[in-house]
């Protein structure tokens, strides 16, 4: 009987890795997504800034000034917006910001 439990208890942990690898591969596809829709217009698609967002004041997020800020510092600026960019507050869900957030790093 001890070995059923003990053999339920590693199929639960397993089953709940393969769930949370599952869960943020689609939250970083849902980033992705959400960036090249309401980002990639003025930061490019590489994050380095497109003609426009250059001409606008984007940051280049492959910058070092813009990745030593703190996910506090971007979840803030998202969500508030700075300079011409606009505030994605009520406009995004904040699990949608820190996405985001996650994404900028991925592009430094």
């Amino acid at each position: 009987m001890k070995h059923l439990s003990v053999r339920v208890v590693l199929v639960s942990l397993l089953a709940s890795g393969v769930i949370a690898i599952c869960s943020s591969t689609a939250m970083a596809q849902d980033a992705a997504a959400t960036y090249k829709a309401k980002c990639a217009m003025c930061h490019g698609p590489d994050g380095k800034g497109s003609t426009m967002g250059v001409k606008m004041g984007a940051h280049d997020f492959t910058s070092a000034d813009v990745q030593k800020q703190s996910d506090a510092q971007l979840t803030a600026i998202i969500t508030n917006g700075k300079g011409k960019m606009p505030a994605y507050s009520g406009k995004l869900k904040d699990s949608d910001i820190a996405g985001l957030v996650a994404y900028i790093r991925t592009l430094k």
